[in-house]
C-alpha cells in the first residue's frame, strides 16, 4: 500500500469523521470548505486516495465516498521502506558497478526518512575502516548528487563506484579513505550518486 501524503491523510481521515458524525460521507464541497481549497484540489486527492485503495466511490451519485482502509484505527507506527539492494560497493579500491537489483531490505526510521529516496550496497575492503565501516557491513545510500566536505559519498568514476570521504579541492576533487593503508583518489570528473545515510551490521 503507498503512502498517503500528510493532505491525502487529513481528506481520508475528514471524510471518516464527516460519515461517523453524521452517518454519511460528506460532498466534494463540504470537503473543499473545510480546508479552505478549490473543488478541483478536492478531485485531485479523491483520485489519489482511490488509486492508492484507500477509498472508493460512485459516479453516479453524491455522498458515495466509502472509506476502504481507516487510517485512524492504526497506531501511527514508524515510517518504514523497502530499499533496493544494488550489487556490492568497494570500500578498499572502485569496482565496476553493476547495477543489479539483488532484491530489497525493509528498513524503518531513522535509516531512512519518509520524502527521501535511498539504495542500499554491500561493503567490501577495508578502507573505510577508520570511520566506522567494516567489510560485509550494509550501507543505506541517500540518493542525491551533490555532497558537502567531509561528507562519506557513493562516487562514480569510470564506471566504477567507490565510498569515500568527499573533498572539493582548487582543481579536482579528492576522495579519502579512511585508512593510512590506502591512498586517496584525485579526480576532476566524478559523479556524486548518495550520501551515507547509515550503516546496517549483523553479526
Amino acid at each position: 500500500m503507498k503512502n498517503l501524503t500528510d493532505r491525502q491523510r487529513e481528506t481520508l481521515d475528514f471524510i471518516a469523521n464527516f460519515t461517523d458524525e453524521n452517518g454519511f460521507p460528506p460532498t466534494v464541497r463540504e470537503i473543499g470548505d473545510h480546508f479552505g481549497i478549490s473543488l478541483r484540489a478536492v478531485q485531485d486527492h479523491i483520485v489519489a486516495l482511490q488509486k492508492k485503495g484507500y477509498l472508493s466511490l460512485s459516479q453516479r451519485r453524491s455522498r458515495s465516498f466509502r472509506v476502504l482502509i481507516d487510517e485512524r484505527k492504526k497506531e501511527r507506527g514508524p515510517f518504514v521502506e523497502k530499499v533496493p539492494l544494488l550489487g556490492t560497493i568497494a570500500a578498499g579500491k572502485p569496482l565496476l558497478c553493476e547495477e543489479n537489483l539483488d532484491g530489497y531490505v525493509t528498513l524503518t526510521e531513522p535509516f531512512v526518512r519518509p520524502g527521501k529516496s535511498y539504495f542500499a550496497l554491500h561493503v567490501r575492503g577495508t578502507s573505510m575502516i577508520n570511520a566506522g565501516i567494516l567489510e560485509g557491513d550494509l550501507a543505506i545510500i541517500e540518493q542525491t548528487s551533490s555532497a558537502v566536505d567531509g561528507q562519506i559519498v557513493v562516487a562514480v568514476i569510470d564506471d566504477a563506484i567507490t565510498l569515500k570521504r568527499f573533498y572539493r579541492e582548487a582543481s579536482r576533487v579528492r576522495l579519502q579513505p579512511e585508512n593510512p593503508e590506502f591512498q586517496p583518489i584525485y579526480c576532476q570528473d566524478v559523479r556524486i550518486v548518495g550520501s551515507l545515510a547509515g550503516i546496517v551490521r549483523t553479526y
